[in-house]
Protein backbone atom coordinates (compact mmCIF):
# COMPACT_ATOMS: atom_id res chain seq x y z
CA UNK A 1 0.00 0.00 0.00
CA UNK A 2 2.85 2.34 0.85
CA UNK A 3 4.41 1.70 -2.56
CA UNK A 4 1.12 2.47 -4.35
CA UNK A 5 0.82 5.75 -2.44
CA UNK A 6 4.36 6.75 -3.44
CA UNK A 7 3.65 5.96 -7.10
CA UNK A 8 0.44 8.00 -7.02
CA UNK A 9 2.29 10.92 -5.42
CA UNK A 10 5.05 10.79 -8.05
CA UNK A 11 2.56 10.69 -10.94
CA UNK A 12 0.60 13.61 -9.44
CA UNK A 13 3.74 15.68 -9.05
CA UNK A 14 4.78 15.00 -12.64
CA UNK A 15 1.33 15.96 -13.89
CA UNK A 16 1.46 19.23 -11.97
CA UNK A 17 4.96 19.93 -13.26
CA UNK A 18 3.80 19.40 -16.83
CA UNK A 19 1.38 22.32 -16.40
CA UNK A 20 4.34 24.70 -16.38
CA UNK A 21 5.54 24.45 -19.94
CA UNK A 22 7.02 26.69 -22.58
CA UNK A 23 4.36 29.12 -23.80
CA UNK A 24 3.82 29.76 -27.52
CA UNK A 25 6.35 32.07 -29.16
CA UNK A 26 5.46 35.73 -28.74
CA UNK A 27 6.09 38.96 -26.84
CA UNK A 28 6.51 38.85 -23.09
CA UNK A 29 3.22 39.27 -21.24
CA UNK A 30 3.94 41.05 -17.97
CA UNK A 31 7.14 41.47 -15.98
CA UNK A 32 7.45 37.77 -15.03
CA UNK A 33 5.78 36.30 -18.09
CA UNK A 34 7.22 34.16 -20.84
CA UNK A 35 8.15 35.59 -24.22
CA UNK A 36 10.57 38.01 -25.84
CA UNK A 37 11.52 41.58 -25.09
CA UNK A 38 14.09 43.79 -26.73
CA UNK A 39 15.88 47.03 -26.05
CA UNK A 40 17.69 49.24 -28.53
CA UNK A 41 21.16 50.11 -27.22
CA UNK A 42 22.48 52.02 -30.24
CA UNK A 43 21.27 52.46 -33.82
CA UNK A 44 22.31 48.94 -34.89
CA UNK A 45 22.82 47.31 -31.48
CA UNK A 46 20.07 45.51 -29.54
CA UNK A 47 19.56 43.37 -26.47
CA UNK A 48 17.06 40.55 -27.04
CA UNK A 49 15.78 38.50 -24.10
CA UNK A 50 13.58 35.42 -24.21
CA UNK A 51 12.10 34.16 -20.93
CA UNK A 52 10.67 30.68 -20.89
CA UNK A 53 10.26 27.51 -18.90
CA UNK A 54 12.08 24.20 -19.30
CA UNK A 55 15.16 23.20 -21.21
CA UNK A 56 17.46 26.07 -22.26
CA UNK A 57 17.79 24.89 -25.90
CA UNK A 58 14.30 25.85 -27.15
CA UNK A 59 14.45 29.15 -25.22
CA UNK A 60 17.80 29.99 -26.88
CA UNK A 61 16.31 29.15 -30.29
CA UNK A 62 13.41 31.53 -29.63
CA UNK A 63 15.87 34.29 -28.71
CA UNK A 64 17.71 33.72 -32.01
CA UNK A 65 14.42 33.78 -33.91
CA UNK A 66 13.46 37.10 -32.31
CA UNK A 67 16.91 38.52 -33.15
CA UNK A 68 16.39 37.51 -36.79
CA UNK A 69 12.91 39.07 -36.92
CA UNK A 70 14.13 42.27 -35.29
CA UNK A 71 17.01 42.46 -37.77
CA UNK A 72 14.70 42.09 -40.78
CA UNK A 73 12.08 44.48 -39.32
CA UNK A 74 14.78 47.16 -39.17
CA UNK A 75 15.91 46.69 -42.77
CA UNK A 76 19.11 44.77 -42.03
CA UNK A 77 20.25 41.45 -43.51
CA UNK A 78 22.39 39.84 -40.81
CA UNK A 79 23.08 40.00 -37.11
CA UNK A 80 26.05 39.07 -34.99
CA UNK A 81 25.76 37.90 -31.39
CA UNK A 82 28.36 39.87 -29.44
CA UNK A 83 27.31 38.64 -25.98
CA UNK A 84 25.13 35.76 -24.80
CA UNK A 85 23.77 34.92 -21.34
CA UNK A 86 21.80 31.83 -20.42
CA UNK A 87 20.08 31.54 -17.08
CA UNK A 88 18.83 28.06 -16.25
CA UNK A 89 20.09 24.58 -15.56
CA UNK A 90 20.70 22.11 -18.40
CA UNK A 91 18.23 19.75 -16.67
CA UNK A 92 15.58 22.39 -15.95
CA UNK A 93 12.84 20.46 -17.74
CA UNK A 94 12.23 18.31 -14.64
CA UNK A 95 10.84 14.78 -14.72
CA UNK A 96 12.66 11.44 -14.71
CA UNK A 97 16.38 11.65 -15.02
CA UNK A 98 18.56 8.57 -15.09
CA UNK A 99 21.00 8.33 -12.24
CA UNK A 100 22.80 5.41 -10.79
CA UNK A 101 23.97 5.14 -7.26
CA UNK A 102 25.55 2.00 -6.01
CA UNK A 103 25.90 1.31 -2.38
CA UNK A 104 27.14 -1.79 -0.71
CA UNK A 105 26.71 -2.69 2.85
CA UNK A 106 26.89 -5.58 5.16
CA UNK A 107 25.83 -6.16 8.67
CA UNK A 108 24.95 -8.70 11.24
CA UNK A 109 21.40 -8.60 12.51
CA UNK A 110 20.19 -11.15 15.04
CA UNK A 111 22.64 -13.77 13.95
CA UNK A 112 21.98 -13.19 10.20
CA UNK A 113 24.61 -11.80 7.92
CA UNK A 114 23.40 -9.41 5.17
CA UNK A 115 24.92 -7.59 2.23
CA UNK A 116 23.46 -5.81 -0.79
CA UNK A 117 23.86 -3.52 -3.76
CA UNK A 118 21.25 -0.91 -4.80
CA UNK A 119 20.55 0.90 -8.07
CA UNK A 120 18.22 3.93 -8.19
CA UNK A 121 16.47 6.22 -10.66
CA UNK A 122 16.49 9.98 -10.03
CA UNK A 123 13.14 11.76 -9.95
CA UNK A 124 12.92 15.56 -10.12
CA UNK A 125 9.48 16.46 -8.76
CA UNK A 126 9.99 20.22 -9.06
CA UNK A 127 8.76 20.33 -12.66
CA UNK A 128 10.02 22.64 -15.39
CA UNK A 129 12.05 25.61 -14.13
CA UNK A 130 12.31 29.16 -15.51
CA UNK A 131 15.11 29.75 -17.96
CA UNK A 132 16.09 32.68 -20.13
CA UNK A 133 18.51 33.65 -22.86
CA UNK A 134 19.73 37.19 -23.44
CA UNK A 135 21.56 38.15 -26.61
CA UNK A 136 23.33 41.37 -27.42
CA UNK A 137 23.37 41.72 -31.20
CA UNK A 138 24.75 44.06 -33.83
CA UNK A 139 22.82 44.21 -37.11
CA UNK A 140 24.13 45.00 -40.58
CA UNK A 141 23.28 45.20 -44.27
CA UNK A 142 24.84 43.40 -47.19
CA UNK A 143 26.99 40.31 -47.00
CA UNK A 144 27.16 38.54 -43.65
CA UNK A 145 30.62 38.69 -42.04
CA UNK A 146 32.49 35.40 -42.04
CA UNK A 147 32.49 34.94 -38.27
CA UNK A 148 30.96 32.08 -36.25
CA UNK A 149 28.53 34.29 -34.31
CA UNK A 150 27.21 36.13 -37.40
CA UNK A 151 23.88 34.89 -38.74
CA UNK A 152 21.91 35.44 -41.95
CA UNK A 153 18.59 36.73 -40.56
CA UNK A 154 16.46 35.25 -43.37
CA UNK A 155 18.07 31.82 -42.97
CA UNK A 156 17.49 31.84 -39.19
CA UNK A 157 13.86 32.89 -39.64
CA UNK A 158 13.34 30.15 -42.22
CA UNK A 159 15.04 27.48 -40.09
CA UNK A 160 13.39 28.37 -36.77
CA UNK A 161 10.19 30.19 -37.71
CA UNK A 162 8.18 27.06 -38.45
CA UNK A 163 9.16 25.35 -35.19
CA UNK A 164 7.30 27.70 -32.89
Amino acid sequence: MKRLTLCALAVSALALGACASLAPYGPQQGPRGQGYSEQRIERDRWRVVYNGVGAPGPVADMALLRAAELTLDNGADWFEVTQRWTDGRPDSAGGLRPSVSIGAGSGRYGGWSTSGVGVGVGLDLSGPQPTSTALEIVTGRGNRPDRPQAYDARAVRQALGGRF
